[in-house]
C-alpha cells in the first residue's frame, strides 16, 4: 500500500485501539462475571450447611440406625429416593440451584439430575476444602453436568450423629441459569458492550487523528521545504529558532535540516561565484598569454623573413625582445601552474622556526639590482631582537617576492617600497609592506584576491601573484589584507605565528 506516514501511523493507532477496546470489553466482562459469581457465592455460603441440616433430621426422622452400624454410606443412610426428592424440592423451590450428595471420596451418591444429564461421577475435593476454610471468594469447583466446566458452590459437611459420612454440594448458577444468562448477555451486555466500544473507539480515534496531525504538522512542512528547495534562490525561508519548544525533536530535525540547506545553498552560490572568478581567471590568463605569444611569433616570423637583409645587431634586437617574451610566457605559466597546485591542495606548508630579519635581507639582495635600476629606496622597520617565526620558509620567501616584485613595478622612479615587522600581544607578528605607487583602486578591492584585475587599464601580468600569496596565507592559517594609508600606495598586511 502507497501510503504516507500520516496514514500508516492513524491505521496503527486505529488497529491498536480496536485491540485495545476489544480487551477492555472483554475484561469488563469478564470482571463482572466474577463478581456476579462472588456476590452469588457470598450470598449463598450457608445455603449447602441448611441443606445439611435438613438432611440430618431426615436421617434421625428415619431411624438410621442399622445403616449407620453398618457404615454404609451417606446417601443408602437417608435412602436413594429421601435423597432425589429432597433435592428436588429444593430445585423446585430454588431453580437456580443443584444440589448433589458426595461421599468422603468426592463421588456423587444422590442427585435430583435428569438421566443423562450428570457427566462427572466425582468431584474435586480440593476446591471444597479451600471453601470450607473461608479463604477468599469466588471459588469454582466442578460442575458434574459439564465434562470439563467450573462453577461457584456451596458446601457443607454431612454428618451422622458425630461421625463424617460426606458432603452437601451445591452449585449455585443451574443449566437454566446459563441459559438464560446467555441469552441476557447476547442480548442486552453485549449489545451495551458494543455500544460503549464503539463509542470509546470513535472519541479515541478521533483524539488521535487530531494529535497525530498536530504532531506531524513539522514534518509536513520539512517535508514542503525539502521538495522546494532551490540552490538558485537568494534565501530560504526557515522555522524561527524556538519553533515547536527546544525538547521538540521534529522541531529541532526541521531547525537542523533548514540550517543545512542554508549552508547548501550558501555553498551553491559559493561554488557558483567561484566558477565565475575561474572563467574570468581563464579568459584573462588567456589574454596574456596571447599577447606575449602573438608578439613572439611576430618577432621570429619577421627575423625569419628578414633575415637575409638584417645585419647582427637588427637579429640581436629581435632576438633580443622574442626572448623577453618567451621569458614573460614562462613566468606566466610557472604562475599559474604553482597556483593550481596550491588550489588542489598539492602543497603542504613544511613547518620550521627560522628568522624573519635573514629572509628579509635575502628578499632586498634579490630586488637590489631592480630597485637601483629605477631609482627606488628599499627600506625595512624591524622591531630588536628580530622575531623568529614559524612558518613555510620557501613559501614566505615567495609572498614576499611576489610582493616586492609587485610594489617595484608600479612605483614610479625615486619612490620607496617598505617592509614593517611589528609583534602584537597574540604571539604573532604583522608584516606590512608598502609602496608609494598610484594604489590600488577602491572598485577593486573585493576581488583583489580572487581574480586577476587591471591597474589604471594595464594588467599586471594576468595578476596571479596575489592570488598566490593570498592561497599561500590560507595555507598557514592567516590571511592578507589591503590597508589604506594616508600618503601611500599599495599597502598589503598579514600575520606569521611567533615561536
Amino acid at each position: 500500500m502507497n501510503l504516507t506516514l500520516s496514514q500508516r501511523l492513524s491505521l496503527v493507532f486505529s488497529v491498536l485501539l480496536l485491540a485495545c477496546c476489544g480487551a477492555s470489553a472483554w475484561l469488563q466482562i469478564r470482571a463482572n462475571i466474577m463478581h456476579e459469581k462472588e456476590v452469588v457465592q457470598g450470598l449463598s455460603r450457608g445455603l449447602a450447611r441448611s441443606i445439611a441440616l435438613d438432611a440430618q433430621l431426615m436421617h434421625a426422622d428415619s431411624d438410621p440406625a442399622p445403616a449407620a452400624a453398618a457404615g454404609a454410606p451417606a446417601s443408602e443412610g437417608l435412602g436413594p429416593e429421601a435423597v432425589r426428592r429432597l433435592f428436588g424440592q429444593l430445585m423446585v423451590v430454588n431453580p437456580n440451584v443443584e444440589v448433589y450428595l458426595l461421599d468422603m471420596d468426592g463421588r456423587i451418591v444422590g442427585h435430583a439430575a435428569p438421566a443423562g444429564h450428570l457427566k462427572r461421577d466425582r468431584v474435586n475435593l480440593d476446591p471444597i476444602r479451600r471453601l470450607l476454610d473461608n479463604q477468599p471468594l469466588p471459588i469454582q469447583g466442578d460442575d458434574p453436568r459439564s465434562e470439563t466446566g467450573r462453577k461457584v458452590f456451596s458446601a457443607a459437611v454431612l454428618r451422622m450423629g458425630e461421625r463424617k459420612v460426606g458432603y452437601i454440594y451445591v452449585i449455585l448458577q443451574s443449566e437454566e441459569h446459563d441459559r438464560l444468562a446467555a441469552r441476557a448477555t447476547a442480548s442486552s451486555v453485549l449489545r451495551t458492550t458494543l455500544w460503549s466500544m464503539a463509542i470509546v473507539a470513535l472519541l479515541g480515534l478521533v483524539a488521535g487523528l487530531v494529535a497525530f496531525r498536530l504532531i506531524t504538522r513539522p514534518l509536513h512542512r520539512l517535508a514542503d521545504t525539502m521538495r522546494q528547495l532551490d540552490t538558485k534562490a537568494e534565501q530560504l525561508a526557515l522555522p524561527p529558532p524556538n519553533a515547536g519548544g527546544r525538547r521538540d525533536e521534529i522541531a529541532i530535525l526541521e531547525r537542523a535540516y533548514g540550517e543545512m540547506a542554508e549552508r547548501i545553498n550558501e555553498q551553491w552560490q559559493t561554488v557558483r561565484q567561484l566558477d565565475h572568478e575561474r572563467r574570468e581567471v581563464v579568459a584573462n590568463i588567456s589574454h596574456d598569454l596571447r599577447t606575449p605569444l602573438g608578439s613572439l611569433h611576430g618577432y621570429l616570423e619577421t627575423l625569419s623573413l628578414k633575415d637575409e637583409t638584417l645585419d647582427a645587431a637588427g637579429r640581436q634586437h629581435y632576438l633580443g625582445i622574442a626572448l623577453a617574451q618567451s621569458r614573460k610566457v614562462g613566468r606566466l605559466a610557472q604562475a599559474l601552474f604553482e597556483l593550481a597546485r596550491l588550489e588542489h591542495g598539492a602543497v603542504a606548508p613544511e613547518i620550521e622556526s627560522f628568522s624573519l630579519s635573514d629572509l628579509i635581507q635575502d628578499v632586498f639582495q634579490k630586488f637590489e639590482l631592480r630597485a637601483e635600476e629605477k631609482q627606488l629606496r628599499l627600506n625595512a622597520v624591524l622591531p630588536h631582537p628580530a622575531p623568529m617565526v614559524r612558518a613555510d620558509l620557501g613559501m614566505i620567501e615567495r609572498v614576499l617576492t611576489n610582493l616586492f616584485d609587485n610594489a617595484i613595478r608600479h612605483t614610479p622612479p625615486g619612490g620607496t617600497v617598505e617592509i614593517e615587522v611589528e609583534p602584537d600581544a597574540q604571539g604573532h607578528v604583522r608584516i606590512t609592506v608598502s609602496d608609494t605607487g598610484p594604489g590600488i583602486l577602491a572598485d577593486m578591492e573585493e576581488v583583489l584576491f580572487r581574480r586577476p584585475f587591471a591597474l589604471r587599464g594595464e594588467r599586471r601580468e594576468g595578476g596571479l601573484g596575489l592570488l598566490i600569496v593570498s592561497r599561500i596565507l590560507q595555507l598557514h592559517g592567516s590571511g592578507i589584507e589591503l590597508v589604506r594609508v594616508p600618503q601611500r600606495g599599495a599597502v598589503f598586511r598579514f600575520t606569521l605565528a611567533t615561536v
